[in-house]
């Protein structure tokens, strides 16, 4: 299967620059995968389109401000990292631009030498292995020197950096958010629990993995970066008791719908666990644990894209997604969201 099939025009000014205000005011596009039938919703809407017993799954990793700008020591030539996955104690996999003139061996410093990296090795997806030298605690120093990871396509500054974190956000570590989580408040989510449905929740830090660009013409040809996960003994007693029960398990997110597909057996129950996971979900994917998900509208020829489509099928995506350019709706990052079920 080509990437190019994948492919849909947007104009520009669709891609959102901002979240809703409130999140829960967002548009919510409600898709059949069965029939490819929409309707549509206010965010908050969502809370009558969930039963009683069924459970949603939410991904509390929190960004970190992940992205640095210094300088070689020594040569002062300007250097930028985004921080992916801390591998060890205080070493990294970075993303360096310019990355050509970072060789191994070369120290970056930041701030007033708050906070010096030295590079160890190379990626094989052409990022750096560096590690990092300071003095305090480093999530201080990052939060101190490091600006929130924003996608390149919003060129609108954050009012403040809540913006980009969900309300639930919890565990340090992603290089981007898990955004169809950002449209839920926290009256929302008393809402659902007040009806009677679950609510769990899984680690996954978003990193390379989600937002890498499919550089291949065929999907097959196209290697996901590992990402780090984590999932409990509760939240997967919660989702087996689900399963026992008939009810749906709802993922929020393509992060989410990963990492659950990880754990699972091939009769849709989970283990906890943790690690890396690098799995790829396209279509012809045969959905073990997700029976409904929550998603925003994704990047072109993207993997998310594909995850979705495999899913719902790629003639009702890419329907779904046509009309949602008809209707103007909002996309990407901070964009609106569909709930497919």
């Amino acid at each position: 299967m080509k990437v190019s099939e994948f492919d849909y025009n947007l104009p520009e000014e669709l891609i959102a620059q901002e979240p809703a205000d409130p999140r829960d005011e967002s548009r919510l596009m409600v898709l059949n995968r069965e029939n490819g039938n929409t309707e549509e919703k206010i965010f908050k809407e969502i809370v009558e389109l969930i039963e009683p017993g069924d459970t949603i799954i939410l991904n509390d990793t929190k960004v970190i401000p992940a992205r640095l700008y210094g300088v070689k020591e020594e040569t002062g030539g300007k250097v930028e990292f985004l921080l992916l996955n801390e591998v060890e104690l205080d070493t990294w996999e970075v993303l360096v631009r310019p990355g050509r003139k970072v060789k191994i061996g070369t120290r970056v410093v930041f701030g007033d030498s708050d906070l010096v990296a030295e590079v160890k090795d190379r990626t094989d997806f052409g990022g750096r292995v560096v590690t990092f030298e300071y003095d305090g605690v480093f999530a201080e120093i990052l939060d101190k020197l490091g600006e929130m990871p924003l996608p390149p396509y919003i060129t609108k500054e954050l009012e403040n950096r809540e913006q980009y974190q969900t309300v639930y956000a919890k565990k340090r570590g992603a290089a981007a958010a898990p955004t169809a989580g950002l449209h839920f408040t926290e009256e929302v989510l008393d809402a659902l629990k007040e009806k009677g449905v679950n609510i769990a929740y899984i680690t996954l830090h978003v990193g390379l993995g989600t937002f890498r660009p499919v550089r291949a013409e065929t999907i097959k040809d196209h290697d996901m970066h590992a990402e780090y996960y984590e999932v409990s003994d509760k939240t997967a007693e919660i989702i087996n008791q689900t399963k026992d029960q008939d009810q749906r398990v709802i993922a929020v997110g393509t992060t989410v719908t990963r990492t659950l597909e990880t754990v699972s057996n091939a009769k849709g129950y989970v283990q906890s666990d943790k690690g890396w996971t690098d799995i790829f979900i396209y279509p012809g994917y045969e959905f073990k644990v997700v029976d409904a998900l929550l998603t925003n509208f994704h990047l072109p020829e993207s993997t998310l894209v594909m995850l979705v489509s495999a899913f719902c099928g790629r003639e009702n995506t890419l329907a779904a997604y046509r009309k949602a350019v008809e209707e103007e709706y909002r996309f990407y990052s901070f964009g609106d969201a569909m709930l497919i079920i």
